[in-house]
């Protein structure tokens, strides 16, 4: 089964998907090293999938205030 992200604007709206990982942790690398560029394009939260089953999120990828 695929993994892949939902891409989500602040307010938890769908702006985009990625593409499909063959595992999580290729899908997990992926979002690590690209969530730089996904925060320039306006995402501000991912949610990830295996399948049409979500496994976790959303998770910001905006650094949480101390």
């Amino acid at each position: 089964m695929a993994w892949t992200w939902t891409l989500e604007d602040s307010l938890g709206e769908v702006k985009g998907r990625s593409e499909e990982f063959e595992s999580r942790g290729d899908a997990e690398s992926w979002v690590g090293e690209d969530f730089e560029s996904l925060i320039e394009q306006g995402i501000d939260q991912v949610r990830l999938f295996e399948g049409e089953t979500e496994v976790y999120g959303p998770m910001s990828l905006h650094a949480e205030d101390a």
